[in-house]
């Protein structure tokens, strides 16, 4: 087991437990994260669980499909490293994983 940290755009931190296999979004959730609200569940269908990663670990968390990169284009704060937290599944290799939250999900 892992951990990952969820950085609110006050600057507040939220150090979670990982659980491999559960997605990223899953983790924010069921920790009560502020600004991930998860609207569609999981499915991809709606942008309110957008996380920029840090740089450092992008790679890490994987490639982003069409269905994505599409969600993400309909967000206000899209950056180079914004991925839907849906997306990433949580493994072993991503313990210390950073990320950020956006100003308009708060």
């Amino acid at each position: 087991m892992g951990r990952i940290t969820f950085i609110e755009h006050s600057g507040t931190e939220h150090v979670v437990d990982i659980e491999v296999g559960q997605s990223l979004m899953q983790a924010a959730v069921e920790n009560g994260i502020p600004g991930i609200d998860a609207d569609c569940g999981g499915a991809c269908a709606c942008g309110t669980c957008h996380v920029i990663v840090d740089k450092d670990w992008v790679q890490a968390t994987g490639g982003i499909n069409a269905d994505e990169q599409g969600m993400l284009g309909l967000t206000p704060e899209i950056t180079d490293t914004s991925r839907l937290s849906c997306q990433v599944t949580l493994s072993e290799s991503l313990d210390g994983l950073i990320v950020r939250l956006p100003e308009f999900q708060m």
